[in-house]
């Protein structure tokens, strides 16, 4: 299936005064839209209380800049992980700024998340378009401490499964099309996640593509996808469940951060630094966004079964 338009969209970019019109038009619809009912105001970090919890994991994109900015969301995640400990993290995209290369792992991976690597968590990654650049990315695929198994993969952690996508214009859609419908129907988990790059749904400056959705959704809802996590867009966004998935946009892991907007289906949006912490229970998912002070500027909860 053709992604044309939408690699027109990222490649051909925006002309500077598109982008300022557009950036003041973003910014001014968040500022001015009124936060969703189950929004709440920043508070501490409490350790959780219920005993069901099953998995806890992190999820952030757009980590590799390796600068202050990627350092103080890095600790933020250790300061969480001594409070709410985790075993995963997942890792959508862009991982290495600006072209993928893998001389920087030391400034951008392995210093930033020390600690946690010292604790064992283990991160999963997936492809970004700035990844691609260098070599197509393969040197990060072989890359151990991605633990990325091929460009499309998945993986089970207790009660969730998880399937990794390449949401690149030059992926094998096709054949990636047919590996997620295999996989899909095949899983046995209660929690079905999927993650790659590239937004689906979008207030942001690329905003909703209409390729991934024809191509996505369909089986999102076919088999009972509750969560789907990307980065690209340099902002933090929550929907609503769509056809039953949770879309969750947490590209707020160090690069430098863009304007985002509201649209119908969206419970939270901000354009703030931090990171995703996610609980599994037996019949939900607790989502929280996590900003660099530690504080917690959303939550939302996504129910095994979605209408």
């Amino acid at each position: 299936m053709s992604l044309k338009r939408r690699k027109f969209l990222i490649l051909g970019g925006v002309s500077g005064l598109g982008l300022s019109v557009l950036a003041k038009t973003l910014m001014e619809s968040s500022q001015s839209a009124p936060y969703p009912l189950n929004a709440v105001a920043s508070t501490a970090i409490v350790p959780p209380t219920n005993k069901e919890l099953v998995l806890r994991f992190v999820a952030v994109a757009d980590v590799g800049a390796g600068d202050r900015n990627q350092n103080a969301v890095s600790d933020a995640m250790t300061r969480y992980y001594q409070q709410n400990p985790y075993s995963l993290a997942v890792l959508a995209g862009d991982n290495i700024y600006t072209n993928g290369e893998m001389e920087k792992i030391g400034a951008v991976f392995e210093q930033p998340y020390a600690t946690l690597l010292k604790q064992g968590v283990k991160f999963h990654a997936c492809l970004g378009n700035h990844d691609i650049r260098n070599q197509n990315g393969e040197l990060q695929l072989r890359y151990a401490g991605y633990h990325m198994d091929g460009r499309r993969y998945t993986y089970r952690e207790k009660s969730a499964q998880f399937f990794v996508l390449d949401t690149n214009t030059n992926a094998d859609w096709k054949g990636q099309l047919a590996w997620l419908e295999q996989e899909l129907s095949r899983s046995t988990a209660p929690w079905k996640i999927v993650y790659g790059h590239h937004p689906i749904y979008s207030s942001g400056q690329y905003g909703t593509s209409p390729e991934m959705v024809s191509m996505l959704t369909p089986l999102f809802k076919k088999h009972g996808v509750q969560l789907y996590i990307n980065g690209h867009e340099h902002n933090y966004e929550r929907t609503r469940p769509i056809d039953g998935t949770t879309y969750l946009i947490t590209g707020i892991g160090g690069a430098h951060l863009r304007p985002v907007g509201r649209s119908p289906w969206t419970e939270h949006s901000v354009s703030r630094f931090g990171f995703s912490g996610v609980e599994v229970y037996d019949d939900r998912l607790e989502i929280q966004g996590i900003g660099t002070d530690s504080q917690v500027f959303d939550r939302g909860i996504v129910p095994i079964k979605s209408v």
